[in-house]
């Protein structure tokens, strides 16, 4: 398995109500082995999270059934995680 990163930032129309889903979500992620470190940044413009999948295609398709996806209230970027 290799390592991506999941950059979440909001949006202006982004609703609150979903974050206890999105939370709900990383944690079966951690479940399954998936997810090795997330959290919110500092400033509360979003968070980011580890994830673990056995390709780019595989990482996009478990990002996008993110409740913070498919709520539309936050910009889901993920890059390929090269770290040593």
């Amino acid at each position: 398995m290799n390592r991506y990163l999941v950059m979440l930032m909001r949006r202006p129309q982004c609703d609150p109500a979903i974050v206890p889903l999105h939370r709900e979500f990383l944690e079966d992620l951690r479940a399954q082995g998936r997810n090795e470190l997330s959290g919110p940044f500092s400033d509360k413009s979003g968070g980011a999270y580890l994830l673990r999948a056995a390709s780019p295609a595989e990482a996009l398709a478990i990002a996008h059934r993110d409740p913070a996806h498919t709520s539309g209230g936050w910009d889901i970027t993920v890059h390929e995680w090269l770290a040593d």
